[in-house]
């Protein structure tokens, strides 16, 4: 397949590419705002040969594309601050260019990455397919701004039933390649083993189910071996994971060093969520089987990351 992906400097994209040119059965071209950037990793990692790095600017209908993988939003809670009311602009604008690419391209599939946020759930359980999303519409706070941004292109992606759309909602994703300067919980905890601090959390116990890029590629893989579907569907693995269960596995596995402080604030620019995942598995009807849980896919990444060696400051 001729795959474009829309917002190649993101991490997870990045993942995605290298599991593609694993499989090396596809042909990649790859957008983003700072290409020079992309072309700087490729060559690092060995395979600027394989992908085609392009400006936004550059892409044009009149290129033949089996399928779109659009990345483009916010890749972390301190950048979601930073960028604020424009991620409404931001969602529409690269939107609106594949659907209108889609149009001309019929048979071209499209995937975009979405969010769990967009349940606009307090999470005090875990979503499930009966959830119905709760908007304060009378008012909504900043906190609220990434999440409207995705649940108003997933109900336009639903809207436009004759092309083939697939939203998928990500809601904890960790990787061996993510920057461990962004700020999420579990980068924060592997930046303290590393640099060998003390992890400060509050008290408050939490859940959550990481997916890894070996999940992510299967979910990607699943919907493009899957006849044209205009759907959306939420990652998950075998099983999530509690704060307190993975501070304990972390101390084991790698000498954590963590202490709880009650009045300890968190970066939470969507809200706070204390169970964060789905228990909506309709990607199984696509093919999609986990075979790890978040356990195992957490060991696994910080074991890469830590085997490296390298400090964050």
């Amino acid at each position: 397949m001729k795959i474009a992906i829309l917002g190649a400097t993101s991490e997870m994209a990045k993942d995605l590419i290298l599991s593609f040119f694993e499989e090396n059965i596809h042909e990649l071209t790859l957008f983003a705002r700072r290409p020079d950037a992309v072309e700087e990793w490729l060559n690092s990692v060995g395979i600027k040969k394989y992908c085609q790095v392009k400006r936004f600017e550059l892409f044009r209908s009149i290129e033949k594309f089996d399928a779109i993988v659009n990345f483009i939003g916010v890749g972390n809670p301190g950048q979601a601050i930073e960028i604020g009311s424009s991620i409404f602009d931001v969602t529409l604008e690269f939107d609106n260019l594949v659907l209108a690419y889609l149009r001309d391209h019929m048979d071209c599939r499209y995937i975009f990455l979405s969010s769990g946020v967009v349940y606009f759930s307090d999470f005090d359980l875990p979503v499930s397919v009966e959830e119905k999303a709760m908007v304060p519409v009378n008012n909504i706070q900043p906190q609220d701004w990434y999440a409207a941004a995705k649940l108003h292109a997933e109900c336009r992606h639903r809207s436009l039933k004759n092309l083939s759309i697939v939203d998928i909602r990500v809601f904890n994703y960790f990787s061996y390649s993510q920057d461990l300067l962004n700020r999420f919980f579990i980068s924060d905890m592997i930046r303290a083993i590393k640099n060998n601090e003390i992890f400060l959390t509050s008290t408050q116990n939490i859940a959550r189910d990481y997916i890894g890029p070996l999940e992510f590629f299967q979910i990607i893989r699943a919907v493009l071996h899957y006849s044209p579907m205009n759907d959306v569907i939420d990652c998950y693995t075998l099983a999530p994971i509690e704060k307190i269960q993975l501070l304990n596995i972390m101390t084991l596995k790698f000498g954590l060093q963590y202490k709880f402080q009650e009045d300890f604030e968190s970066i939470n620019a969507t809200g706070v969520k204390k169970n964060y995942y789905s228990l909506n598995h309709r990607a199984a009807l696509y093919g999609y089987k986990p075979t790890r849980d978040s356990e195992a896919i957490l060991i696994g990444e910080a074991n890469k990351i830590i085997d490296k060696q390298q400090f964050y400051y």
